[in-house]
């Protein structure tokens, strides 16, 4: 699907991996080979596509500054996974060595601040300033949400709303910058923006919890290992699920081994197995699938003030996408 749309969006799609190169180019060797890296493994672009097809749904073309927004926000992205891979101590990414494997955790964060510094300064001088405080809003709850995620790996205490609001902060809250930057570049009026903004948190909060669905999914080949959520003390929806439909004795055994991880490598690795398990046997991926066809239907729902295009049809799909994808 991804592939279709890139065709769809043709040559805006290309005015945005020039403009995207041409802001992640170094005259430093090192770290124009390390930028080059991330370049080659990109993954599916999602957001920047996101970006695009707003724009076109909204006006039928994209305008320089939403270009620039779309080159912004993929770099933004990347930053926050060469961050994220540092904390996690990450060694693959979408199949591949993360920088922090290949080079060091300094090389990766130091990379991060880098295209961190691109991504405000291609916004920073022409885009509304309605766009950099949103980018801003974006940065503030990623920040956010690594903390509170942490908080609560600590003494495992997260509740639902918990969650919802991490999984706001470190996901969501930047798929709405790709949207409504976009409105906002265009001039769209404020019920329009709305409705972007509402159709970008609910496919942003559907997006993650497809990935929370992922990491207790053995059978799905997602280019990284199953189990990780586990050993990080992340507590998401699928062992909530678990949580609501297993006996208690079978709740506070399970817990009590997460509170040990990092103890012995035999015993972590046996948790990451058992806990898939009894997630599946207690019905907690249903329960995950259940509120992800929600958000699925709540963002598509808020595409209905716009009016009907091609571009509008892929944003449609694309929130239904969410419940099939495999990576």
């Amino acid at each position: 699907m991804y592939t279709e749309i890139k065709s769809f969006l043709a040559g805006d799609w290309a005015r945005f991996q020039t403009k995207f190169l041409e802001e992640t180019h170094s005259s430093l060797p090192q770290l124009d080979k390390v930028n080059s890296y991330l370049t080659e493994h990109s993954g599916k672009q999602l957001r920047p596509m996101l970006t695009l097809l707003i724009a076109r749904a909204l006006t039928g073309s994209c305008n320089e500054n939403v270009i620039r927004c779309a080159a912004a926000v993929e770099m933004l992205h990347t930053a926050t996974l060469l961050h994220d891979d540092v904390a996690d101590n990450s060694p693959i990414r979408r199949g591949a060595p993360t920088v922090m494997a290949l080079y060091s955790p300094t090389t990766s964060v130091l990379v991060g601040d880098f295209w961190l510094s691109r991504a405000i300064e291609t916004i920073v001088e022409y885009c509304d300033k309605r766009v950099i405080l949103s980018f801003a809003h974006s940065l503030e709850m990623l920040a956010e949400g690594e903390m509170i995620q942490l908080e609560k790996a600590m003494d495992l205490l997260a509740t639902e709303d918990d969650y919802a609001g991490i999984i706001y902060r470190k996901t969501a809250a930047l798929f709405e910058t790709a949207a409504t930057s976009a409105a906002f570049s265009v001039q769209a009026d404020d019920d329009t923006v709305e409705a972007c903004r509402r159709y970008s948190y609910h496919l942003g909060l559907a997006f993650q919890i497809m990935d929370d669905i992922f990491d207790y999914s053995p059978e799905l080949n997602i280019g990284k290992p199953t189990g990780q959520d586990i050993l990080e003390k992340k507590v998401t929806l699928p062992l909530f699920g678990f949580m609501k439909n297993a006996p208690c004795r079978e709740v506070e055994e399970l817990f009590s081994r997460i509170r040990r991880v990092g103890g012995d490598v035999k015993d972590d690795f046996q948790l990451t197995q058992d806990a898939v398990t009894l997630v599946q046997q207690y019905k907690g991926l249903d329960y995950a699938r259940e509120r992800l066809e929600i958000e699925i239907a709540k963002a598509r729902a808020a595409l209905d003030v716009i009016a009907d295009s091609k571009a509008k049809d892929y944003l449609l799909e694309l929130a239904a996408h969410m419940s099939i994808r495999t990576r």
